[in-house]
């Protein structure tokens, strides 16, 4: 395989000093790569260094002169958002390149979801997963044999990231992907880069499989390090001993012969097997579960992201108890984050709380905002704690320790903290309370991989009620009990995971109806049901029938297969013989 690229002892240094050191690898043609490590240990950064966008402290990026290369930004550029979305892709590319037609930009826009009456939309104007769309033509209009993505999954609703995760499945060139959604990484990596300890890990595996084996590979350097640390001790304690008895004799020989051992074992320290520094802060959260059959009751709600605003989605009756683990998954926009909003405002304004929210007298809730609001700009570290529990001033101390943040920063203000600080800081508060119920509005947004790890393991043991808005798929499936979707402006419960993902990638399901719809309105749903099989049906025939139409050499033998299999599942579920 011919290299794409290559870096010799990179390093570089920011103003609290070396954040990367002695980072070599070589990039062949077909590696996928997953980047992945704690935040804020210099991915982005790294990203950076190998575009060419910052220079490196130290080192050396070579380029080879047939590979063209593109980097795909975590945020839409501040230039851009004035821009219509031909403009962003047309009129923002190097005069070294080779520039575009206009009608390449139209039909980029098109195969990446974008009807000719978005295409003069302002780039500002877009959703999240709209500009991680944008973000991606503008990279593609280069032609890359190379892709450089920055966490192109945060934000992302699931129906974006299942529609990001196919594209990199087909996917034909190279790339490198930050990100912290290990299924995503699984499903479309080969190789894992992993930054630590300000250097790179490279392993030829996937995100999962990488990280298992650097694990064995920490827990065979600390059984080495502990049986270096025996001889250089054994070492150390012989020289000391043979020094004493020089003295104590005044032997030159014996004197001698010790200051040969201290510098063995000055040696032996040196060459030590390293041990990795880890992560100083393990998230947990501590709940009360109340005896009783519900802590939060809901009926004949409709949500609104305003008082005076259009209603986003209607619900019947819900409960919830202690033990229950809820995900709220939907599209961007369905209203997930403004029903705990909601919520948040009932329990903290009882007077204004409507009929249908009915809160346990003694529930204790905790909220998590995804803006991360609730800390106070103006508050000290040690002040932001003080909502959440009574704590003395040494307990604050003591947890902001326990959490990574040194003492001689428990004065920092809250709005100089970064968004993964901040998260971390409200975390360490919602732990410090003993929560009845948590509402959780995308909690993974700020949180590294082993946090969401930490997450997901603290959620399934937590004795009382969560509330959860993510997009995270691992999360959901491995913390989670039950399944709230908001879909066509109404929230419905399901069991099972697999069909609410095929309604939100807008497949058929293959799964029966919610059983709260059967239940209320079992003949209602039944025609509603088989007209929408019935559109689902002629849907999936038309794209055969145009796949087929087409010339052989652009036909996709392999969704054929799959929309015949669908066709024939659908024909099963109409009976249509």
């Amino acid at each position: 395989m011919s290299t794409l690229l290559s870096a010799q002892s990179l390093g570089f240094d920011n103003t609290f000093g070396p954040l990367l050191a002695e980072i070599s690898f070589a990039l062949k043609k077909g590696d996928r790569i997953g980047l992945i490590g704690h935040n804020g240990c210099g991915k982005s950064t790294l990203l950076k260094i190998i575009s060419g966008a910052i220079p490196a402290s130290r080192g050396t990026v070579a380029v080879a002169n047939h590979c063209m290369m593109a980097r795909v930004e975590q945020q839409l550029p501040t230039e851009l958002h004035g821009s219509t979305l031909l403009d962003a892709i047309l009129n923002y590319l190097p005069d070294t390149l080779h520039q575009p037609e206009r009608w390449q930009a139209e039909v980029l826009l098109v195969s990446l979801g974008f009807d000719e009456a978005a295409w003069r939309l302002t780039a500002g104007t877009l959703s999240g997963g709209q500009h991680t769309r944008l973000l991606l033509a503008r990279a593609l209009i280069r032609q890359p044999d190379l892709l450089l993505l920055d966490e192109p999954s945060n934000h992302l609703d699931l129906p974006t990231l299942l529609w990001l995760e196919q594209f990199l499945q087909n996917w034909s060139g190279s790339f490198v992907l930050v990100s912290h959604d290990r299924k995503l990484l699984d499903s479309v990596t080969n190789c894992t880069w992993i930054l630590r300890d300000k250097t790179l890990q490279f392993i030829r595996l996937p995100c999962t499989l990488a990280r298992e084996a650097l694990a064995q590979k920490d827990i065979a350097d600390a059984r080495r390090h502990q049986a270096e640390q025996k001889e250089i001790d054994r070492v150390a304690k012989s020289a000391k001993r043979l020094a004493l008895w020089g003295s104590v004799y005044d032997n030159e020989k014996l004197a001698r012969k010790a200051r040969h051992m201290e510098k063995q074992v000055e040696r032996l320290k040196e060459d030590q097997t390293d041990l990795t520094a880890g992560n100083q802060w393990q998230l947990r959260l501590n709940g009360e579960a109340l005896p009783a059959d519900r802590v939060l009751a809901l009926s004949d709600m409709q949500v609104r992201p305003a008082p005076q605003a259009s209603v986003l989605f209607q619900l019947n009756e819900m409960r919830v108890k202690s033990g229950d683990r809820i995900a709220l998954v939907g599209r961007n926009g369905c209203g997930k984050s403004s029903l705990l909003q909601t919520l948040w405002h009932a329990f903290t304004h009882p007077e204004q709380r409507g009929a249908g929210v009915v809160f346990h007298p003694k529930v204790r809730t905790g909220y998590y905002d995804q803006s991360l609001h609730q800390l106070k700009d103006e508050d000290t570290l040690s002040e932001a704690l003080t909502p959440f529990a009574p704590l003395t001033e040494d307990q604050r101390k003591m947890a902001l320790i326990g959490a990574g943040f040194p003492y001689v920063r428990h004065q920092q203000r809250v709005m100089t903290l970064s968004g993964g600080e901040r998260s971390r800081l409200l975390f360490i508060g919602l732990t410090l309370a003993n929560y009845s119920l948590l509402l959780l509005d995308e909690p993974t947004n700020h949180l590294d991989m082993e946090g969401k790890e930490e997450l997901a393991e603290t959620l399934k043991t937590f004795s009382g009620a969560v509330l959860l808005v993510s997009h995270d798929r691992t999360l959901i499936e491995q913390s989670c009990n039950r399944f709230w979707l908001i879909d066509k402006k109404r929230l419905e419960e399901w069991h099972d995971l697999t069909p609410v993902y095929a309604i939100l990638a807008d497949s058929p399901p293959t799964a029966k109806v919610p059983e709260t719809l059967s239940i209320v309105a079992p003949q209602v749903q039944l025609e509603s049901e088989e007209e929408r099989l019935l559109a689902m049906l002629l849907e999936l025939e038309n794209k055969l029938a145009e796949d087929l139409a087409r010339k052989v050499r652009h036909q996709k033998p392999e969704l054929q297969r799959q929309w015949q299999r669908q066709i024939a599942e659908l024909s099963d579920l109409l009976d249509l013989g």
